[in-house]
């Protein structure tokens, strides 16, 4: 009884079992002969009816002459065809009447008044032009209440299968919906709802939330594994070159000399430069990283930047560039986290970048936007890369060690940062070596000036 379809076949048979009790006593009221003369008697006494008919008829020809083509005609018009009409002349007692063969008592006699005075009497003769007896009627009216029946119980078993059919249509889509949630409940993260037929709009945006939010856990559960794997792999070679070292050290292969110390602390070193950037990343992405926003001159900040690089520039052969827009207005910014933006990418750059080339860092206004491009003339990133440049752990070139190629995860930090600004970021490159990479960030929070 809890079953949704089951309630709404319930609720579609009260309705059809309404409709058959509704037809039942409509019959039975309308049958009552009361009701059915009743139209009769205020076709013939009501106004413009056919006493006041008749007595115009009287003022026009002075008399009855010819009212028999008048009550013909009156007796098409009437509501029951079975009704005779004859007229009694007050006066001279002559009968009018389009029927020679009539009872000899009316079943109704109603006077004619003419300006209150009685000029003839209207008889009504019920069941005789069409020689219909009482019995015949009820017979009738038994045959008609059979029918009703019959089409009553027809209509109420359509009615309620029809109602079944409904509501399983109805409800069928609801029970994918509860199949596939337990099949999410169960970890299968693959299940989908299928959208067949001409579901309602409703049922429609149900399914697609929910393949929306499978969609969605799936992509995040995929994340995750990929990042316990990555996670667990990029931890193994610091850990497993610690435990060689000190393996050998311990057996006497190597001596523990400064030299050895310093590759140990190397491995070390990179251990926690790795746990730190997973614990920024993990705090960027929950968007718990502390910004400590302010109008920032960005100006200021890129020189900053460009002079650190400036001397690891040099050492590289590589020509570092700063074009700033003059007029450049103050920006709301983190100035420590768009410094770490500008280190990353400016660190990037340098790496993929051969002797001789040149590394731009360029910042404009465009509308209501402040962006600023990183561009390079290094090897760039071909196309089947390119979508994958913030991704966690995401190397280019495979063969780049970690000591020189970072963690992987620098992108995947500024990305973070940049978006937690209500900013975007976006790289762009053909491919071509020489033709190198531009990255593009854009901030929306200028100084209002």
């Amino acid at each position: 009884m809890n079953r949704l379809w089951v309630r709404l076949s319930i609720a579609f048979g009260l309705v059809v079992l309404l409709g058959v009790v509704s037809i039942a006593v409509s019959y039975i009221v309308l049958s009552r002969a009361d009701l059915v003369d009743a139209p009769l008697q205020v076709w013939l006494e009501g106004p413009r009816g056919v006493l006041e008919q008749l007595a115009r008829y009287y003022k026009k020809h002075e008399g009855w002459q010819d009212v028999e083509t008048f009550l013909l005609g009156a007796e098409s018009a009437l509501p029951d065809s079975r009704v005779v009409l004859a007229l009694h002349d007050s006066a001279s007692g002559a009968l009018f009447t389009a029927h020679p063969d009539l009872p000899a008592h009316p079943d109704e006699s109603i006077p004619v008044l003419v300006e209150g005075q009685a000029r003839a009497t209207l008889d009504i003769f019920r069941n005789k032009a069409l020689h219909i007896t009482p019995n015949q009627s009820a017979f009738f009216l038994a045959r008609l209440r059979d029918f009703v029946l019959v089409v009553a119980a027809i209509g109420s078993i359509v009615g309620i299968v029809f109602g079944v059919l409904v509501s399983r249509s109805l409800t069928a889509p609801l029970e994918q919906l509860a199949t596939a949630a337990q099949a999410i409940g169960a970890r299968e993260l693959h299940r989908r709802v299928a959208i067949r037929g001409r579901a309602s709009q409703e049922i429609v945006s149900v399914a697609n939330a929910f393949n929306d939010m499978a969609a969605a856990l799936e992509k995040g559960e995929t994340l995750r594994r990929n990042l316990v794997a990555d996670v667990a792999h990029e931890l193994r070679t610091p850990l497993s070159v610690l435990q060689g070292n000190l393996l050998a050290i311990l057996d006497g292969v190597y001596p523990l000399d400064t030299q050895e110390i310093a590759r140990l602390y190397s491995q070390t070193h990179l251990l926690n430069r790795l746990v730190n950037d997973l614990h920024e990343l993990s705090q960027a992405e929950a968007k718990q990283l502390r910004l400590n926003v302010q109008l920032v001159d960005v100006a200021h900040v890129l020189e900053s930047v460009v002079s650190a690089f400036g001397p690891t520039a040099d050492e590289a052969q590589v020509h570092l560039e700063l074009h700033v827009a003059p007029n450049l207005p103050r920006a709301l910014l983190d100035p420590m986290r768009l410094t770490e933006v500008l280190d990353n990418l400016l660190g990037n750059a340098l790496r993929h970048t051969p002797p001789g080339g040149t590394i731009s860092l360029c910042a404009e206004v465009s509308g209501e936007d402040l962006v600023l491009t990183v561009k390079d003339t290094g090897e760039g990133i071909s196309a089947e890369h390119l979508p994958h440049v913030f991704d966690r752990f995401y190397r280019t070139d495979r063969a780049r060690s970690r000591a020189t190629g970072g963690t992987g995860l620098g992108l995947a930090i500024v990305r973070a940062i940049v978006e937690m600004h209500g900013g975007q970021i976006t790289a762009t490159s053909d491919g071509v070596p020489g033709h190198g990479t531009t990255f593009t960030v854009r901030f929306p929070a200028l100084e209002k000036t």
